[in-house]
């Protein structure tokens, strides 16, 4: 019983290898291969096309990094529905109603970011 367990994850480990060994060879063949000219445009940073201004280690407003939590938040909330429309004439009356508090509880978080100005840029 043991044995044929451990059997079932052959597969897994075989895809598993198969695909390290293809990412290390594209990795080495493109080290090998690849043209070798170096000048100093090379070594810059790249901005969106234009020449790096100031300092790189400058601080961010906080708006960044709200807008980037609430991005976040909203963008797991899409991640919970789907399997939950996929599935709904299978879960029941009970994961309906979880559903409905889960998006109230998001709304309200959605309400009380925009009474607090969190989507203002300005």
């Amino acid at each position: 019983m043991e044995l044929s367990l451990s059997l079932k994850y052959i597969p897994i480990l075989i895809t598993a290898l198969i695909v390290f060994a293809i990412g290390a060879a594209m990795v080495i063949i493109n080290w090998i291969l690849a043209p070798k000219r170096p000048y100093p445009e090379k070594a810059i940073a790249y901005e969106c096309g234009l020449p790096p201004t100031g300092e790189p280690r400058h601080r961010f407003d906080v708006k960044f990094y709200a807008i980037a939590i609430l991005f976040v938040v909203f963008d797991v909330e899409a991640v919970f529905l789907y399997p939950w429309a996929t599935t709904f004439d299978q879960i029941g009356f009970f994961a309906y109603v979880e559903m409905v508090v889960f998006i109230a509880l998001l709304l309200v978080a959605y309400f009380y970011a925009w009474i607090r100005g969190a989507f203002q840029w300005d």
